[in-house]
């Protein structure tokens, strides 16, 4: 299947021959469809707090004791979808013909001086000339003007403010930052995932904010830019299931989605992340709702942290697992033989019976019969012992994206996970059925525990669900080509993870997905 110049290709990536036969074996088998049980929703799924457990929630967060925090940003990529109607506009002017009045590429040349990046010098007076809406998006898409078309959302100019202050995206996370996710120490730390063509960008817009912000919040930043390794992206195919070459005949690589951040997110040291979308930003006035909602957050993730290390410390201690590496040593000093029964105990029941009620309560996560009772006992700690996110959820407003579902997972057992349509199976009345009925849209906005109940890191690779991926179809220079993804970070790349879901207000989600969005009230002042 491979060639010499093939291998070495494959390499000089960080890749082996191995992975990339899986991959294209991966194309042939397909990825299996998602057995949901049901939507996750209020009445089961989705906590909703009352006032009193939000403000308890927050103090829960404020009084615990936390081995550091970090937020983590996926910043990659360009923001040429979000442009993608200013360029179809564009081409339509170029062709001699004029764009429609109601198009989205109208409406944005109309609206131009309410934009962040609007600058009197670089965009002409405003008239209705077709000349003049041409000018207004090449100067905004080009290097002719500001160059958007090619640059990251993180480094675009997204708020302008009453005094004069203009804000990108990154820099809102930065505020964000020092609030929610400061220190004891008062620093603040941030890793943001971009492509490696953009550190200089990113390394500007940094070093213009950096002084000001941290006299003005005082707080000290440690921002680690990190890159999507080249080893996690994946073999394209063609439509008959080989490897897709170019014109070169070599094979090609595409990257493989956020998916393959889990290995970024693995390699941070401290124990509680929050994660939130580059382009999930809003003006200051909206922070207090949104730090408020965050700590919230923080609080039902360490709360829940500290059930699960609490029970898992007592099963420690009920059944002897701290000491089982001694029996074959008697003579070692604190041996203590450990009871065949040790498990059918009635103390070892009475805990496993606790573990799995708050598992199946709290958690979603029912069991199959268990025929021996240490077979239980080994499941439930199987079950607690993994890493924690809680994810906030907002009320389904047609927004496109994943949704929280129930699903059955391959051990009998059932799960919270958060879907995309694309895992969901439209011939399945069921799964249609449950599509439909689902109340709730995944805005990301997680908070993750990563360590153990003894403090150590979790191997989060250990936790991927293999199975949770997408194939896609793309196309490379005019030619029909399949692409695979790893399964989304926040999709399978935490499937084998303690979940659980919690409402946010919608004024928390403000995403900028394409750029008229910039002129709804949580952009503007």
């Amino acid at each position: 299947m491979f060639t010499n110049d093939d291998i070495r290709q494959i390499e000089e990536r960080g890749s082996s021959v191995q992975t990339v036969k899986d991959q294209v074996e991966r194309f042939k088998k397909g990825f299996p469809w998602m057995k949901i049980v049901a939507p996750a929703t209020p009445a089961k799924g989705i906590s909703v707090l009352s006032e009193a457990e939000v403000e308890e929630a927050g103090k829960y967060y404020e009084s615990a004791e936390i081995a550091g925090k970090c937020k983590f940003v996926p910043a990659s990529g360009a923001a040429s979808r979000m442009f993608k109607d200013l360029f179809s506009g564009l081409d339509t002017l170029k062709s001699g013909k004029d764009i429609a009045a109601d198009s989205p590429a109208a409406k944005f040349t109309a609206n131009i001086s309410k934009f962040a990046f609007y600058d009197p010098q670089l965009f002409q007076e405003p008239s209705d000339s077709a000349e003049y809406r041409q000018s207004v998006l090449s100067r905004t898409l080009t290097e002719e003007g500001l160059g958007y078309g090619a640059k990251p959302k993180g480094v675009l100019k997204f708020h302008r403010y009453t005094d004069g202050e203009i804000r990108t995206a990154f820099a809102e996370h930065l505020v964000e930052a020092q609030d929610y996710m400061r220190n004891n120490d008062g620093t603040a730390n941030l890793v943001v995932t971009i492509s490696p063509e953009h550190q200089h960008l990113f390394e500007e817009a940094y070093a213009e904010v950096k002084q000001a912000y941290e006299k003005k919040y005082g707080v000290e930043y440690n921002i680690t830019f990190t890159f999507q390794d080249k080893a996690t992206d994946t073999v394209a195919v063609d439509v008959d299931n080989k490897p897709f070459r170019t014109d070169t005949d070599a094979l090609l690589f595409r990257p493989a989605g956020h998916g393959a951040l889990i290995h970024n997110l693995n390699n941070i040291k401290e124990e509680v992340v929050s994660i939130k979308n580059i382009d999930n930003v809003a003006v200051e006035s909206y922070l207090p709702e949104t730090a408020k909602y965050k700590k919230v957050l923080l609080g039902k993730a360490l709360e829940l942290r500290d059930i699960i290390h609490g029970y898992l410390h007592e099963l420690d201690a009920v059944t002897g697992a701290n000491i089982r590496s001694f029996q074959p040593y008697p003579d070692l000093p604190g041996y203590t033989p450990l009871k065949t029964d040790v498990y059918a105990s009635e103390e070892c029941q009475m805990l496993c019976n606790d573990i799995q009620t708050f598992l199946e309560d709290k958690l979603c996560i029912t069991f199959p019969e268990f025929e021996t009772c240490q077979e239980r006992a080994e499941m439930l700690r199987k079950k607690l012992d993994r890493p924690i996110r809680v994810c906030g959820m907002v009320k389904n407003q047609g927004e496109p994206g994943g949704g929280p579902f129930i699903i059955a997972e391959k051990d009998g057992t059932t799960s919270l996970q958060i879907l995309e349509s694309v895992q969901i199976n439209m011939s399945d009345e069921k799964a249609k059925a449950a599509l439909a009925s689902a109340t709730h849209f995944n805005p990301v906005d997680l908070v993750c525990c990563l360590h153990d109940y003894n403090g150590k890191s979790f191997d989060l690779l250990k936790y991927v669900d293999e199975d949770a991926g997408f194939i896609s179809s793309k196309s490379y220079q005019g030619r029909e080509l399949k692409a695979l993804e790893l399964p989304g970070l926040w999709n399978g790349a935490m499937s084998n993870w303690n979940t659980l879901f919690v409402e946010v207000p919608l004024e928390t989600f403000n995403p900028v997905k394409v750029v008229l969005d910039l002129l709804r009230p949580a952009h503007q002042n």
